[in-house]
């Protein structure tokens, strides 16, 4: 992949206890260097942030089969992700928006070192994470924290469900062995469960019940971080809601950070402080919420706006019409990569768009964002 690696990095500094309440305005850690890039949105709290991703892409081979090695093609790249830049400020919900196939979980994987990148960085705290050595990695990996999509395949269905949170207890020595089981319960319970449910296997709960397991075995290490990857997608509208609440409710009790993906912008409206546009790896358009719900200027924004159920109509809203599908990574349309599906689309838009700033805190890369 793209570049050296830097020296690894010592240590993570290791993380507080994350007990308080939220605070916007509260300092973050200091140590990671302030960015100001376009791309970046502004920083609603105006602190540094605690999670900061610049210029990141992410590139992978396409193998070569038998034809293409006969016809010598040159292999082929899948860009799932092309200079993305935004930050996450401490107690800050950011938003990361797109449709299958647009890199957000690509992105989230990068941020927990599941995924290498191909170019670009990615510091938490004062710390670059691809450079972080074992015990470092070790430390992060307690800080920051994954809810994925499916519970039922993140949980070991060999183990009760009190045995998969007591198993990330020990792991992480968060409290004496003799406490471990009544930690079990006080997490169960945290997350709206009974702790008579313990003694579960994930097979003998309700999707809506496994996600809150998924959510305390990560609750359990106490982390500071989230990185939510579309947590209610899997669940009925009426059970979406009430996760929703759940996640609001211990952001603001425990004072954390998130990064909550999804591909509804319905989804995010309530739980975000900012949010940010995906499509086909790259940033559309990004701002505070009240920017991106009440002010869109990007068309692909305005057309997940008129795909989602909503009470009230958009501000600004032009009811574009989102036709076909997503062009695939492998072959991504010149200029504006959202061109061959934008009902706005002229011959300017083959050339590609500039970032327009349209406030400290807004930015949408489109020609006509500021019409």
């Amino acid at each position: 992949m793209g570049g050296s690696r830097a020296e690894p990095h010592d240590a993570l500094p290791a993380p507080g206890s994350h007990r308080g309440a939220r605070s916007k305005g509260s300092s973050a850690v200091s140590g990671v260097d302030q960015i100001d890039r376009p791309l970046q949105g502004g920083d609603a709290s105006a602190t540094e942030p605690v999670l900061a991703v610049e210029d990141l892409s992410i590139v992978f081979s396409k193998p070569r089969g038998l034809v293409d090695l006969l016809m010598r093609q040159p292999a082929r790249v899948l860009r799932a992700v092309d200079g993305v830049s935004f930050s996450v400020a401490r107690g800050e919900t950011v938003g990361l928006v797109g449709e299958s196939g647009s890199g957000k979980t690509t992105v989230a994987r990068a941020v927990l070192r599941l995924s290498r990148p191909s170019a670009g960085s990615i510091r938490y705290r004062d710390a670059e994470v691809s450079s972080l050595d074992a015990s470092g990695l070790r430390q992060f990996r307690r800080a920051v924290q994954m809810v994925f999509q499916d519970p039922y395949s993140s949980l070991n269905p060999r183990l009760t469900i009190g045995g998969a949170i007591a198993e990330a207890l020990r792991f992480h020595a968060i409290v004496p062995e003799a406490e471990v089981a009544g930690e079990v319960d006080a997490l169960l319970s945290r997350v709206g469960l009974n702790p008579d449910m313990r003694d579960r296997r994930p097979r003998e709960l309700s999707g809506g019940q496994r996600q809150r397991v998924g959510l305390a075995r990560a609750l359990a290490v106490r982390p500071e971080f989230l990185v939510l990857d579309e947590p209610v997608a899997a669940l009925d509208v009426s059970i979406q809601a009430q996760v929703l609440n759940l996640l609001k409710d211990l952001r603001d009790e425990l004072g954390l950070t998130m990064l909550f993906i999804a591909h509804e912008l319905g989804v995010v409206r309530h739980m975000s402080d900012r949010v940010a546009v995906l499509y086909l790896g790259r940033i559309m358009e990004i701002g505070t919420a009240g920017e991106i719900f009440s002010d869109a200027r990007h068309p692909y924004t305005l057309s997940l706006h008129n795909a989602a159920p909503k009470l009230a109509p958009v501000k600004r809203i032009r009811k574009p019409v989102l036709e076909g599908e997503i062009p695939s990574p492998m072959n991504i349309p010149s200029g504006c990569r959202f061109r061959t599906r934008c009902p706005r689309a002229a011959a300017i838009c083959e050339t590609e768009p500039p970032m327009v700033r349209l406030s400290p805190t807004h930015q949408a890369a489109c020609h006509f964002a500021e019409d």
